[in-house]
């Protein structure tokens, strides 16, 4: 049985019902990152550190994020990519989060990110008991990571289909 809900854009998209639960591989990346940004927000848990209003997030970044916001927004996407694929470390999150650099008439380069911000942001996933060190290197989800991860996308599944 499927449920249709129109965006402001006036598509339709359909929505299969599901029987098991709705988990985080059943909703938009974007809305479920925003959701669970402000989850992070508003428990109040995650320890922010004090140079997130000065620092950049990459090399190749000219200035600092303009929301600020950006470190729980950064926190809930590490989370959505440890959730997906189990046992990623900051290396590989450091080239998904890495970008373009400018060098002027030379051509262009992938630089990777800051991995400081990928390691603090994994340190205050794992201080939450969100997320714990893998067994064979880098991070997976734990049991209460996983339930609030899936509790999110349900929020967001239904307010999808509301709207």
């Amino acid at each position: 049985e499927a449920v249709v809900s129109t965006q402001s854009t006036g598509e339709h998209i359909y929505k299969e019902k599901h029987v098991g639960g709705v988990t985080l591989k059943d909703v938009e990346s974007h809305l479920w990152v925003k959701e669970f940004a402000a989850f992070l927000k508003k428990s109040g848990k995650l320890p922010i550190p004090k140079w997130t209003d000065i620092v950049k997030t990459a090399t190749f970044k000219e200035l600092p994020p303009k929301d600020n916001d950006w470190y729980y927004v950064r926190s809930a996407a590490l989370l959505r990519r440890v959730y997906l694929r189990q046992g990623v470390g900051c290396g590989a999150l450091r080239k998904i989060y890495g970008g373009r650099i400018n060098r002027g008439s030379a051509p262009s380069h992938h630089k990777p990110a800051s991995a400081s911000v990928i390691r603090h942001c994994l340190k205050g996933l794992e201080e939450m008991k969100l997320i714990a060190k893998h067994p064979d290197g880098g991070r997976m989800i734990t049991s209460a990571g996983r339930r609030d991860a899936d509790r999110i996308a349900s929020q967001v599944m239904s307010s999808s289909i509301v709207e």
